[in-house]
């Protein structure tokens, strides 16, 4: 395992590379024998300098559920990252393209928290019981390591690659619908690009909730009621560029949208 001051000196790159917008090289390529705990040391870290800053968390984000999401990266295991507030948007958004690095566009459902859930243990029934909704949400996923090569090591450290999310669409109770069985058109100017079936993620989204809550209890945190939690993604990641429109068709659900400016 890595050093406390290697981990300090790591956190402390990946916030400037944030600033600067310039992705620094491989992590694992530079640190011989980093493991997955030392990557969540770094992300756990990194994120408290960016609290330091005024910025507060207000979900996390699961990664790397579905198979679609680990044929593309090369990964086989899920992740997880921190929502902060300023990553949060609203249905129909004007996005910066410029403000993170190469966007791409993911289709996911996110869970909101009306009660703690805290590990070990958690199964999907207690997922559904502490849920007071769940809502359709696109995923822009940012980076500040380098993309080419990466390994799970690299995509923990770089906060599960979370840039910021769109929500919108209708919220549902959770036991309103089969879960399982939301399914998206996800659209580029009016193109489509990717569809999927949310049972991608693990058979069911919350059961990778069920997963974030057991894995942050061997970090000695829990999720808090008022958490939103995006529950990984059921598509492929689209590629997004400036003056690019984003429009996801979730049927029953209703549709979430944004454009890049």
């Amino acid at each position: 395992m890595l050093d406390e001051q290697t981990i300090a000196a790591i956190a402390d790159e990946l916030v400037e590379a944030g600033r600067t917008r310039t992705p620094v090289p491989l992590l694992h390529d530079r640190y011989e024998g980093m493991d997955i705990e030392d990557s969540y040391a770094v992300q756990k870290l990194w994120a408290s300098r960016l609290e330091a800053e005024g910025r507060r968390v207000v979900g996390r984000k699961i990664g790397l559920t579905s198979k679609a999401m680990q044929a593309a990266t090369g990964i086989t295991e899920p992740d997880y990252g921190v929502i902060f507030d300023d990553m949060v948007l609203e249905n129909g958004a004007t996005v910066e393209w410029k403000r993170y690095t190469h966007p791409r566009i993911e289709v996911e459902l996110a869970f909101k928290l009306g009660a703690d859930l805290k590990g070990p243990g958690i199964t999907l029934f207690d997922v559904l019981d502490a849920t007071e909704y769940v809502v359709p949400a696109l995923e822009i996923l940012d980076s500040r390591i380098e993309m080419e090569g990466r390994t799970i090591v690299d995509t923990i450290s770089d906060n599960a690659a979370m840039g910021a999310m769109v929500v919108g669409g209708r919220p549902v109770r959770p036991h309103e619908t089969d879960l399982r069985w939301v399914s998206s058109l996800l659209y580029r100017n009016q193109e489509i690009i990717e569809t999927g079936v949310a049972a991608g993620v693990l058979n069911h989204p919350g059961t990778g909730v069920a997963w974030l809550a057991d894995k942050l209890a061997q970090h000695g945190q829990e999720l808090r009621a008022g958490d939103l939690i995006l529950a990984g993604s059921f598509t492929r990641p689209m590629w997004v560029y400036e003056g690019d429109t984003v429009y996801a068709d979730y049927g029953p659900l209703g549709t979430v949208t944004c454009r890049f400016v």
